[in-house]
């Protein structure tokens, strides 16, 4: 099963459809449209926050699917499905891949990379990618089972707040040092930025806001022209 999953995913393209809560696109008819245009265009796979969308998404495309549930429980930092049954949620929905926060920071509910992982093969039979930050959490979530591990998560944790995704400096830490997958993610502006990691051996590469992102983006030109 996993390479039936990751093996489409290699040396692609993978579009992060997703959009503020407040915004218009924040809606599954929306996300899901977004998902088949990016697929329609060329791309190998799409990552989708919300078991909603997720749904949404599915009815429209075959290709895989990295799902993912952002939730914000008060007390933790971490909010990339953080807990077991957000997992459950993502999994119910039709998503290939469960993309979970892989950071060393504590989880809700007690849970670890280290059970959380093997709980997610074991129970709902999905793969899982490990959304990290450091190279210390990557070989963790590695070793714990991870079936990919991204650079998601780098220039995003308090950690790591001071630098500016991507860092190409992580990714080929991670391509060297891991014997799983590494999907380049984050940061990624331009084709040339997507291109350089696959080249520096990312096993594929996500680009969510340069792509689908039209609120910040408008939100940026206006700024410009504007000042």
């Amino acid at each position: 099963m996993k390479s039936e999953i990751l093996l489409p995913l290699k040396q692609g393209l993978i579009v992060s459809c997703q959009a503020p809560v407040d915004s218009p696109l924040h809606h599954p008819i929306v996300i899901s449209a977004m998902a088949k245009a990016a697929i329609n265009r060329g791309a190998v796979g799409v990552r989708i926050d919300t078991p909603t969308h997720i749904e949404a998404v599915r009815q429209q495309v075959s290709q895989p699917i990295i799902g993912l549930w952002k939730q914000q429980i008060p007390g933790f930092e971490v909010y990339i499905t953080p807990r077991f049954e957000d997992a459950v949620a993502v999994a119910k929905s039709g998503a290939d891949i469960i993309a979970i926060d892989a950071t060393l920071r504590e989880r809700p509910q007690g849970e670890t990379v280290r059970n959380l992982i093997p709980k997610i093969h074991q129970e709902l039979g999905k793969l899982v990618m490990a959304d990290v930050d450091s190279l210390e959490a990557a070989k963790i979530a590695a070793d714990a089972g991870a079936d990919c591990v991204g650079t998601t998560l780098y220039g995003y944790t308090q950690a790591t707040q001071h630098q500016s995704p991507p860092s190409f400096e992580l990714l080929t830490q991670m391509v060297n040092q891991l014997q799983v997958p590494v999907i380049c993610e984050g940061g990624i502006s331009s084709p040339e930025m997507a291109k350089q990691a696959l080249d520096l051996g990312a096993y594929a590469v996500v680009v969510g806001g340069a792509i689908t992102g039209i609120d910040l983006l408008v939100q940026a030109y206006q700024k410009a022209v504007s000042a």
